[in-house]
């Protein structure tokens, strides 16, 4: 399993919990982003910039991800297409895109967007918490295990 970050929204304290977890482990960890990232200095862990344009890291992401491996995204297209190369997909909160969740989400997220283009405040999403950080935390160390045990 290799872990591919969507890494232009992904939160700092996030992708810290990836480097510790892709430092303990040894797994392949990329992230990409359309700007320059800092990494820590190790073999198994690299930053891939990607010309700046609507998706285009998205697409990359798509592009090299293979069978079982696992992408961290909020982004729910992105998500739907890792599902059906046959990936993983977590959200930073922490929250595992299913096959059988994406289709409702992928409804919730297009009727959202009909509402804040037709001029309804919707907000954002809540700060992330703890309790986030935590839940992503538990859910990454149980894929990587299961990964690595599979090995």
């Amino acid at each position: 399993m290799k872990i591919w970050v969507d890494a232009d929204a992904c939160p700092v304290v996030i992708k810290d919990i990836l480097f510790r977890a892709a430092e303990r482990s040894g797994l392949e960890l990329t992230l990409i982003a359309n700007q320059p990232l800092r990494v820590p200095p190790a073999a198994n862990i690299r930053a891939v910039q990607v010309a700046a344009g609507f998706d285009v890291a998205d697409h990359e992401i798509v592009r090299r991800t293979s069978e079982g491996d696992l992408v961290i995204t909020g982004d729910i297209p992105l998500a739907a297409e890792v599902l059906e190369k046959g990936g993983m997909a977590l959200t930073p909160r922490g929250e595992r895109f299913t096959t059988e969740n994406i289709r409702a989400r992928l409804n919730i997220r297009d009727f959202m967007e009909t509402l804040r283009a037709s001029g309804v405040q919707s907000g954002g999403p809540a700060a992330l918490s703890q309790a986030d950080r935590q839940q992503f935390a538990n859910q990454l160390d149980r894929l990587i295990t299961r990964a690595l045990k599979q090995r």
